[in-house]
């Protein structure tokens, strides 16, 4: 994606409902890059429509709450629902979800296992930080979490995630293994659509992907990527907190 592209695909996003014209003078960029985009862009393509009115949408908006989101994960909701909600109740609610948005639930290598799993590791994460007294310094009720994103609309936009933790200013996308041993092909499926996301979220958020393995304990380090300089966090479920702490900085 290119910057003009970027840029597009932004103001549409934050709007609800903008004309190419208006487009055109939030970008800079000229009508027929305008118009060459608006129907050739792929994250436009498939993640945007035009009213009768000619007014461009973004299915999904850059404003929090993230509008439309929730349509495209098994689950959605704010912290607060999720700490409130029953665990039988959520893991019912997130099977809904997944078969909404088209999520294979085949359990045969213990799916919903690893559902309870993660569940049950960002739970730990948020009793750590209320134990931790963070409220006064994070309101981490308000923030966002998606559990099971999947974003493959049409056929050129793929974009995966096990969950999504969204703040005011960042978004956690954690990849979640029940395993205990670092796999360099975990790593790079960690990573894999952090730059979608970064597309999908626009400039105002970070992106921070990360791997974690649930299996692990007292596991918190940085590893470099197969083939690359370019690190990626991997931690264990109880260890969690330090990838927050490391960004939202609650323990100084």
């Amino acid at each position: 994606m290119d910057e003009t592209e970027r840029k597009m695909y932004m103001a549409i996003c934050r709007h609800d409902g903008i004309k190419a014209r208006e487009i055109a003078k939030e970008t800079g960029a000229d009508k027929g890059v305008i118009n060459r985009l608006l129907y050739g862009s792929p994250f436009i393509h498939d993640l945007c429509y035009a009213d009768e009115d000619f007014r461009w949408h973004g299915l999904i908006r850059q404003v929090r709450p993230h509008v439309g989101l929730g349509d495209f994960c098994g689950w959605y909701g704010t912290v607060r629902r999720f700490l409130e909600q029953p665990a039988e109740e959520w893991l019912e609610e997130l099977k809904e979800g997944c078969r909404a948005i088209g999520r294979n639930l085949n359990d045969t290598r213990g799916l919903l296992h690893s559902f309870t799993d993660t569940r049950e590791t960002m739970a730990s994460l948020f009793r750590d930080l209320e134990a931790m007294d963070a409220r006064g310094r994070l309101d981490y009720d308000s923030w966002e979490i998606c559990f099971e994103l999947r974003i493959r609309r049409a056929r050129f936009v793929r974009i995966y995630a096990d969950v999504l933790v969204i703040t005011e200013d960042k978004v956690f996308s954690l990849e979640f293994k029940m395993k205990d041993v670092i796999d360099p092909d975990e790593e790079r499926q960690a990573v894999k659509y952090a730059k979608y996301l970064d597309v999908i979220f626009g400039d105002d958020y970070e992106v921070i992907p990360a791997l974690v393995l649930t299996a692990a304990s007292d596991l918190y380090t940085w590893t470099a990527l197969p083939g690359s300089t370019a690190e990626v966090p991997v931690c264990s479920g109880d260890m969690l907190f330090n990838l927050f702490d490391q960004y939202l900085g609650f323990l100084e």
